[in-house]
């Protein structure tokens, strides 16, 4: 059964590969949409060919829904989206993916239902099938080489569906399995180098010691550094005083 998470039906119009079928499949399952349709397939309908590469969407392919036309397969549908790459000469509205995506988001919201159609591989939609959608969508691509693979294209619009139906968090750290460290171990980790390079020596001439102290304290709060970092540094100090040592 699909997903109860309310969401648009990806068209797919008269798709020729099987393969490309499958990929588009395993796009939209990784951005938690599964309402495909399909629009007179090329090579018939189930295809082996697609199962083989949808690599664990399979259950999209088993529910998709089959249709003769464009118009069969959006029927239900109030509002009805286009992908193409090309001018057409028709007088619609034309959408990036953002902001065709938030279109949908809304309208779904409302209770309508939405339909974004994909063309077949060679040649995309023809004129008779955007003419019966209310809008295009239209992807920034360079102009000297426009063509999008099928499942590019939906993944492409999945993508933006999934931007604008979830938060997404746009920088995060993954720490690794350790923490930050605390002003008390960065403290403890700064006196540790003081002391060991005081003994070195390093702090010279006396008169400029305490500005080079600060300038050293001031490096180890700047860098954010975890407990994990902090017990290394002070790890490789220890190592390098035992082996100081051994060489006396």
């Amino acid at each position: 059964m699909p997903s109860a998470i309310p969401q648009p039906a990806f068209v797919l119009v008269r798709p020729q590969m099987g393969q490309n079928i499958g990929a588009a499949a395993r796009a939209m399952w990784n951005f938690g949409l599964d309402r495909m349709r399909l629009v007179a397939p090329r090579d018939g309908w189930p295809n082996p060919d697609a199962t083989a590469m949808s690599a664990g969407a399979g259950r999209l392919l088993d529910e998709a829904q089959v249709a003769a036309s464009v118009a069969e397969a959006v029927a239900d549908c109030t509002y009805v989206l286009a992908t193409t790459a090309r001018p057409r000469g028709l007088t619609k509205p034309v959408l990036s993916p953002e902001r065709a995506m938030a279109e949908a988001r809304d309208r779904i919201a409302r209770g309508e239902k939405v339909a974004v159609l994909f063309g077949p591989e060679r040649a995309g939609l023809e004129n008779a099938d955007i003419a019966q959608a209310n809008a295009i969508i239209s992807v920034p691509v360079n102009p000297d080489f426009a063509s999008l693979n099928l499942a590019q294209c939906v993944l492409l619009t999945a993508y933006e569906w999934r931007r604008q139906t979830v938060d997404v968090v746009a920088e995060d750290m993954a720490m690794g399995g350790s923490e930050w460290a605390n002003v008390k171990e960065l403290d403890a980790l700064a006196k540790h180098y003081e002391e060991r390079l005081d003994t070195a020596g390093f702090f010279f001439p006396e008169a400029k010691a305490e500005g080079m102290k600060i300038n050293l304290r001031n490096l180890w709060s700047r860098m954010p550094m975890t407990r994990a970092d902090v017990q290394m540094l002070h790890g490789i100090l220890r190592q390098m005083v035992r082996w100081k040592e051994r060489g006396d």
